[in-house]
């Protein structure tokens, strides 16, 4: 169903004012207007100053679509980007395909209570407790009409960042299909904590026929600690897999080995990150292979054999990628999700068709997957690592603290509705 802005309509009671942070409308009933974090285009740069507090009409519905109450909201690094305006202006792509809205209200994980569905919804009722998986599409872009993976469609995007109204609102509008169940035994700050960063991990370890993980296979983790690597060391672990973290310091360390991790590298113990010398300057390469070298002996004395990673999972990108590729098992494979140490990334060509190796880009997730996560969450299966909780206002520095890579342990997850940890809100 198509999502165009013509084919929405309101789902607003007449006459009812946006209420407090910290309480509900009566169920089902909709302000005209919520409070919400909003990025402008004259507030591009430093996250801490380009999100503001504002109040802004409550989206309407396409036939396709839910409202959501969100009780709780998960911090991820894709808020970063969009309130740095680099290397996408959201708001101006937007704007340029005809939306009217010249803000951006971010977030893409959400734990909230249904407030109102679209004319063509089923199976999702005003009242139930639910969470949000981030992949969004056109279910009538061909790609998709013809059985494809919606998520390698023209028309993917992902929600709360290339889409508006995420979950950095009173209210966030999703299409039907992104609705999951909330795990009745999480909290609403738990439960909104990791279905982004969960279901993105779940499909760079299981979505690449071919290199999929499983049992016996080394999985090699950076950033075994944050939001990403929690839940793949996690997920790594289930499916029978030796995962390997790399971290930068002793506590996180030990916080991955509490997830499941055999072990753990310090990456400030090497020093050969980012793009290597040359081929042609014999010394600097013989210092990096050296030192890249040293890094996988590391691991071999962690697993306790000399068996290279089938799987690498990647996020940092330009830091880390020539070493990926080289630590990486003939065969196996380098599964990259995003590049927060930058986009230019350096292959050695040498490693990489010799050895036979794949380097797989992964983005979001499709419904399967985040279904087939979702219910290892409903199962208690997965620690949503739960990191920090933090207020409403905090989101913009939040994400200024996520850019320096000053985030907690885990994932970083703002109350809305919620008034205190592990409690949700009032209804007037």
């Amino acid at each position: 169903m198509s999502t165009h802005s013509s084919e929405r309509r309101s789902v607003v009671t007449p006459g009812l004012d946006p209420v407090s942070l910290g309480t509900l409308p009566p169920l089902g009933k909709v302000p005209s207007r919520m409070h919400v974090q909003a990025i402008r285009q004259e507030r591009y740069g430093d996250p801490a100053q380009a999100f503001q507090a504002e109040v802004v009409k409550t989206p309407t519905l396409a036939p396709d679509e839910v409202l959501i109450a969100v009780m709780a909201a998960g911090i991820n690094y894709n808020n970063v980007w969009a309130a740095r305006g680099y290397p996408v202006d959201q708001v101006a792509v937007r704007q340029r395909k005809g939306e009217l809205e010249d803000f951006h209200v971010g977030g893409s994980d959400a734990s909230g209570i249904v407030y109102a569905v679209g004319q063509d919804v089923t199976g999702i009722e005003v009242g139930q407790e639910v969470v949000t998986h981030p992949g969004w599409w056109d279910a009538n872009d061909p790609w998709i009409r013809e059985g494809r993976d919606p998520m390698i469609s023209n028309s993917a995007r992902i929600y709360g960042y290339d889409t508006n109204f995420g979950a950095f609102g009173q209210f966030t509008r999703v299409q039907a299909h992104q609705v999951l169940p909330k795990a009745a035994h999480l909290t609403w700050e738990e439960a909104a904590a990791p279905t982004l960063v969960g279901a993105t991990a779940y499909r760079m370890l299981h979505g690449w026929a071919g290199n999929t993980v499983t049992a016996g296979d080394v999985v090699l983790v950076w950033g075994g600690s944050g939001g990403l690597g929690s839940q793949a060391i996690q997920l790594a672990k289930l499916a029978g897999a030796t995962p390997v973290a790399v971290v930068s310091n002793e506590d996180r360390g030990k916080y991955a080995e509490k997830l499941g991790a055999v072990g753990w590298i310090n990456r400030h113990d090497f020093d050969h990150w980012g793009i290597p010398p040359l081929v042609d300057d014999t010394e600097g390469q013989k210092a990096w292979t050296q030192s890249a070298r040293a890094f996988g002996k590391q691991l071999w004395d962690i697993v306790g054999e000399r068996k290279e990673p089938a799987i690498v999972f990647e996020h940092p990108g330009a830091a880390t990628i020539p070493t990926s590729i080289f630590v990486c098992q003939p065969g196996g494979m380098v599964v990259i999700c995003a590049g927060t140490t930058g986009y230019d990334a350096m292959v050695d060509l040498r490693y990489h068709w010799t050895r036979q190796k794949r380097l797989q880009g992964s983005h979001g997730t499709n419904d399967q997957q985040a279904i087939a996560y979702n219910k290892l969450v409903l199962e208690g299966s997965i620690d949503p690592c739960l990191g920090r909780i933090i207020a409403f206002d905090e989101i913009g520095l939040a994400h200024a603290q996520m850019a320096r890579g000053e985030d907690v342990f885990g994932n970083t997850v703002a109350l809305v509705g919620a008034q205190q940890p592990g409690q949700g809100a009032d209804r007037s």
